[in-house]
């Protein structure tokens, strides 16, 4: 089964007190082209990613988007009893000084001291990178498995659409081929009548000259080489669909071998039934030259 380049998936999941959103996206290219967009904060996560997508396509532009959101849980409260201990002590200082000079002060409370700064602290959590980090790794193959199901749809209906066009590539060679006959027998009367003309006219005429000039007219002109290489190139065509996999490249390089042979036929034409049949040839590798762009 051969796959297109073109996909999509997304994701969500979540490991309290991170949660996050995926999302997967290909289009076509020529080569493997990946670009992750990754927290860099989470450690040696990119590297796994880029691993897992490398082993999961060989070509297409491929992007990669993770958001990552953190609940804050606003931690708990803690006394520094260190700071707590400076302002009991420095408090103690006052109240003796206070009393040595007969001066009265009213009594301390707790939340006086709790709201000095520095006092009563938040505590703050340390996210564990490594959990996260398996967690994403983990799921990531599901995604990745979702992407691969849509090309893989999407490849089944390229499959159909190229087979249907190389049906018809087949098709053409067929009434090319017969065009072809049809027109070696007008072309021998044509090349007959015209021999025997000269001949009657030039009286210093070599007859055997003549005859090869015009034999090597219709050996130019003859095109059986290029309808045996349109039937190749179909067998070999519907041979790659059918192995499936990786094979837009070699597909790829047959439609310029179909493309090459239709041209060349063209110019040979010397018909304008032929030349039709070429030009619609033509028109329809070209077709399916745009669908095999999208095939991996």
């Amino acid at each position: 089964m051969i796959r297109s380049m073109t996909g999509f998936a997304s994701a969500t999941g979540s490991l309290a007190p991170h949660s996050w959103t995926w999302e997967l996206r290909s289009v076509n290219g020529k080569g493997q082209d990946l670009r992750l967009r990754i927290p860099e904060w989470i450690d040696g996560l990119e590297a796994a990613l880029r691993k897992k997508l490398a082993a999961s396509s060989t070509r297409g532009n491929v992007t990669l988007a993770l958001r990552i959101s953190r609940e804050e849980t606003g931690g708990g409260l803690q006394i520094n009893t260190e700071q707590l201990d400076a302002m009991l002590a420095a408090l103690a200082e006052i109240e003796a000084r206070a009393m040595d000079a007969g001066v009265s002060l009213a009594p301390s409370r707790a939340s006086d001291l709790l709201g000095q700064r520095g006092v009563l602290e938040q505590t703050s959590t340390t996210d564990d990178t490594a959990a996260l980090s398996d967690a994403l790794t983990g799921e990531v193959g599901s995604l990745i498995s979702a992407w691969n199901d849509m090309r893989a749809g999407e490849g089944t209906v390229l499959q159909k659409i190229l087979s249907d066009q190389l049906d018809q590539v087949a098709r053409l060679t067929q009434e090319a081929a017969a065009l072809a006959s049809a027109r070696t027998r007008d072309m021998t009367v044509a090349l007959r009548r015209n021999l025997d003309r000269v001949m009657e006219n030039t009286d210093a005429a070599d007859p055997d000259r003549v005859a090869q000039e015009l034999a090597m007219i219709a050996v130019k002109a003859d095109i059986t080489e290029e309808i045996d290489r349109l039937a190749a190139h179909v067998t070999a065509a519907r041979d790659l669909i059918a192995q499936g996999g990786a094979v837009g490249r070699r597909l790829d390089f047959l439609m310029q071998e179909f493309n090459r042979e239709a041209n060349t036929l063209c110019s040979k034409a010397q018909n304008t039934d032929l030349t039709r049949c070429g030009l619609a040839l033509k028109a329809l590798i070209d077709q399916m030259r745009e669908q095999v762009q999208n095939v991996e």
